[in-house]
């Protein structure tokens, strides 16, 4: 099952995206700059493998819903995402609003 929604973040506005997998659910917030997702995104393969492509996104491990992902704090962060200011250690839904 698949359910995206709307969220507003600082004003405007981001998709949350939820994919229920057998034995995992997979959570992303997504503007159109980038993203943040639940602990299946591999950031190493963003910064390494995928460098030119400039992906701006974080990480958030330990994370069962989407308000969980807006709350938690980042794990990991792309090159790209730290030059918006997007570091380890903030929160999802902080991430987000400098995506906007």
């Amino acid at each position: 099952m698949m359910r995206m929604e709307p969220v507003e973040v600082s004003g405007g506005m981001a998709l949350a995206i939820e994919v229920k997998l057998p034995k995992t659910t997979l959570l992303a917030v997504t503007t159109d700059k980038g993203y943040i997702m639940c602990g299946a995104l591999d950031v190493g393969l963003l910064n390494e493998k995928l460098k030119d492509r400039g992906i701006i996104a974080a990480r958030a491990t330990g994370v069962r819903t989407i308000e969980e992902l807006l709350e938690a704090p980042l794990e990991s962060v792309t090159h790209k995402a730290r030059e918006l200011g997007i570091v380890p250690g903030m929160r999802g839904i902080d991430a987000v609003a400098l995506m906007l």
